[in-house]
């Protein structure tokens, strides 16, 4: 992956700087004129960004295609919304005078991808930051080069670079950018990262987005339908390999339905990657690395070594950095999967009786980026959601809230600030400014 030099970085900066003024003048037919030649680039380069995804992690034929569909329908969203948003608010005021508020863009935002949904963190907020008028610079992840040279080829057609800019590189790209006066910086990734944006946004005193991520709990209530909470939730571990922020990390189970819902997991990962009692190799995705896949086995090592027990899954292939989805029993807060985000296809189980108990353990942690209760009482579910704090919360299925167009996505505290997605990006990317206006009655 070619690295871009301190002097290049600048240089666009500068240049950005300057164009931005012409930018943040465009219309929303211009805006829309651009957003929907992306939105064709994308879909005339599907096969090649299919191809990146396969080179960088193995990933599914069909996942990556979702991967660049959930953008294009995002750009749809935007091109219908888009003259709408952008109207001023208006407000009452006293008799000779108006008051209303303006979108204005932010002016040059940042954009900093992680690896294991590069379209989803990267172009999907620039969709939202060029709705709203802005000059853009994005920094992908240097985990997934044939993916993020497809990123910078595509949006390289699309846009002057005075405009959209994408730079490769490492991690010392990342820091040289942080010391460039952007008005807003956008990262994903994971907390300790996150606090390193954050403090060189301060710097500058820029407007700071962060989706990072956490354990994300799974609550299952009484008597619900436990094979079909289990193909949920299985399925969750099993897409990208368990590897996006909202996985469901651990799963509360009463203690009565522990075997049950154990056998109804396991049935559904066989079904789906098993053939003729084998798991299959092919259309999984792979761990992206060495390191986050020795990573997951330090976890599932270190729980067995504290007493842990495999309740389902736990073959491994290290030749093709293959997990099956996993599910652990008799975990204690001491195991170092308790306490770190797991970001894979292991999960372990929390058995309980009362519902208090399950709240209490949910408010001595970190606030989660997403909450999933598996439930058809809704005295159950208000209790949980009037009881607990997440970024998002999805009922009876996993990750629906980060689909749904008009709904926020964001964490909350140690998971996240701010959100985007829809109508919630372009004000995350905007400056509403106040403007009253005293008629001149002089005349």
């Amino acid at each position: 992956m070619e690295n871009v030099a301190v002097n290049e970085l600048k240089e666009m900066f500068e240049k950005q700087l300057e164009y931005q003024w012409e930018v943040r003048a465009t219309t929303a037919v211009q805006r829309i004129d651009k957003l929907a030649k992306l939105k064709d680039v994308l879909l005339r380069r599907l096969d090649d960004i299919v191809e990146a995804a396969i080179s960088d992690f193995a990933r599914p034929i069909d996942e990556a295609k979702h991967q660049v569909y959930a953008v294009t329908q995002s750009i749809d969203h935007i091109i219908a919304h888009l003259e709408e948003w952008m109207q001023p608010e208006e407000y009452a005021s006293e008799e000779g005078s108006t008051a209303k508020a303006i979108y204005e863009p932010r002016g040059l935002v940042c954009i900093f991808g992680t690896w294991n949904a590069p379209l989803s963190v990267t172009v999907h907020p620039l969709t939202e930051a060029v709705a709203a008028g802005n000059c853009v610079v994005i920094k992908p992840s240097e985990f997934t080069p044939a993916y993020s040279q497809i990123i910078k080829d595509v949006l390289s057609e699309v846009f002057d670079e005075r405009e959209v800019a994408v730079v490769l590189g490492e991690a010392d790209v990342a820091a040289e950018l942080l010391e460039l006066p952007f008005n807003h910086f956008f990262f994903t990734g994971g907390e300790k990262v996150g606090k390193i944006i954050m403090q060189g946004a301060a710097k500058h005193l820029a407007a700071v987005t962060l989706e990072l991520g956490g354990k994300s709990p799974a609550i299952l209530d009484r008597h619900i339908d436990l094979s079909r909470t289990a193909q949920r939730l299985a399925y969750g571990k099993i897409m990208m390999g368990g590897q996006f922020c909202i996985c469901p990390d651990y799963i509360f189970v009463p203690a009565e339905d522990v075997d049950a819902f154990v056998q109804s997991y396991e049935g559904v990962v066989q079904a789906l990657l098993y053939e003729d009692g084998k798991i299959r190799t092919t259309e999984r995705t792979q761990i992206v690395n060495e390191m986050h896949y020795n990573r997951l086995k330090n976890l599932l090592d270190d729980a067995m070594s504290k007493g842990a027990t495999v309740l389902s899954g736990g073959t491994l292939n290290d030749e093709l950095r293959l997990i099956e989805p996993t599910i652990l029993g008799h975990v204690t807060d001491d195991m170092k999967i308790v306490q770190e985000e797991i970001f894979g296809p292991l999960t372990f189980l929390k058995p309980y009786t009362e519902t208090a108990e399950v709240i209490r353990y949910i408010r001595q942690r970190p606030k989660p980026l997403a909450l999933y209760i598996f439930s058809e009482d809704k005295e159950f579910q208000n209790r949980i959601l009037a009881n607990t704090s997440s970024g998002g919360v999805t009922i009876n299925d996993i990750a629906l809230h980060n689909i749904h167009p008009e709904l926020p996505f964001g964490g909350i505290n140690q998971s996240g600030l701010g959100h985007f997605h829809g109508q919630h990006g372009f004000k995350t990317f905007s400056h509403l400014r106040a403007v009253y206006t005293v008629e001149d009655t002089s005349q």
